[in-house]
């Protein structure tokens, strides 16, 4: 252990307050992003005084953590005054929060090494556990409290420029999407187009196994990279399964697998009018299929919809155009403060 590490069993203590009054306001789970949400599960003939209370600034991890991929379940409670989480989760807090703040020790838990550590420390044959023994010997540099707010300070003004600049971007596509409505509003002409008149659509093929910086793209969005491309400037739709229908805007050079089929538009150079009227057919409802669900190049091409002016379509892309070259630029700004936000938490180890 490096001089300046500790235990973090010295600072931390296991808390078990039960929800005895029964109350089932505000129940949450915690996801791999290490955040606190809503929770999905079922509660049909739940005896909710048997789940846990969770307060302000206390800890929740999840010590089952073989079935989250290569992370865990951990996070701290800032949103609320208290929740409920399931007995199954442990819930922990700070002996003295003047000697360990708890959003210091939230930037720890949140370094992908954390997550390394926490699943070669899980142990078990049915279910992998990091139980509460291995969560008190992790070892953390624990700096003075003045350094500990300065790093703290530091990460939250990089996280909330990010938070921002997503919800200009939020604001801005919003936009965009009202005037899209406003001006090829079904209302405002009888006449039918069928989507085969607007674009045209092609299938994706198996991602390439080499690595490299362009996007490849799947039904879920980007799935990874590589280093070739089979389209560029297109829309990319979701062909199979749960995310079938999701409609995506790529700028650029991309790959589409094989789990979506791609669309370029047959009246404009430009693909912002296409993304807009795909986004507002909820493609998921033309599916086939029940138990996979299904797009075809067929299906696309026989939508029926509001037939577009041209001039109306130029004057569109020229205004989304100029907004999505705010909305790149944003993107851009986004990735440079992950890599400096990634790079303070890596520094945390010394």
């Amino acid at each position: 252990m490096k001089s300046n590490y500790k235990q973090l069993g010295q600072y931390i203590r296991q808390v078990d307050v039960r929800n005895t009054e029964g109350k089932e306001d505000n129940l949450l789970g915690v996801s791999v992003q290490k955040k606190f949400i809503p929770s999905i599960a079922n509660t049909v003939g739940t005896d909710f005084t048997k789940y846990k209370v969770v307060k302000k600034g206390q800890f929740t991890y999840i010590p089952d953590t073989s079935r989250r991929g290569d992370k865990i379940g951990i996070a701290l409670l800032e949103d609320y005054e208290e929740g409920i989480v399931s007995n199954a989760y442990t819930v922990f807090e700070i002996i003295d929060d003047n000697q360990l703040i708890p959003e210091y020790l939230m930037l720890w838990f949140n370094r992908p090494e954390f997550d390394r550590y926490a699943r070669f420390k899980s142990h078990g044959s049915v279910r992998e556990i990091m139980d509460w023994e291995e969560m008190c010997k992790v070892e953390l540099p624990v700096p003075s409290i003045g350094e500990q707010k300065r790093i703290v300070n530091n990460y939250k003004a990089i996280t909330d420029r990010i938070a921002l600049k997503k919800q200009i971007n939020d604001n801005l596509v919003a936009m965009l999407t009202a005037v899209f409505f406003d001006t090829f509003s079904p209302k405002k002409t009888a006449k039918r187009s069928k989507l085969s008149e607007l674009m045209s659509f092609g299938n994706g093929k198996s991602r390439p196994k080499t690595d490299g910086t362009i996007p490849v793209y799947g039904g879920n969005g980007v799935l990874s990279y590589t280093d070739q491309y089979n389209i560029e400037n297109a829309i990319l739709v979701g062909r199979v399964g749960a995310y079938c229908g999701s409609v995506y805007l790529e700028q650029g050079i991309c790959w589409v697998s094989d789990n979506a089929i791609f669309a370029k538009s047959k009246l404009s150079k430009d693909e912002f009018f296409d993304y807009f009227l795909l986004k507002s057919l909820n493609l998921f409802n033309h599916h086939v299929g029940t138990g996979q669900q299904l797009l075809t190049q067929e299906i696309l091409n026989n939508i029926e919809v509001a037939k577009p002016d041209y001039e109306q379509i130029e004057a569109f892309n020229d205004k989304a155009k100029a907004v999505y070259e705010t909305i790149t630029a944003n993107k851009s700004e986004i990735v440079r403060l992950k890599e400096l936000s990634d790079l303070l938490l890596s520094r945390l180890a010394g």
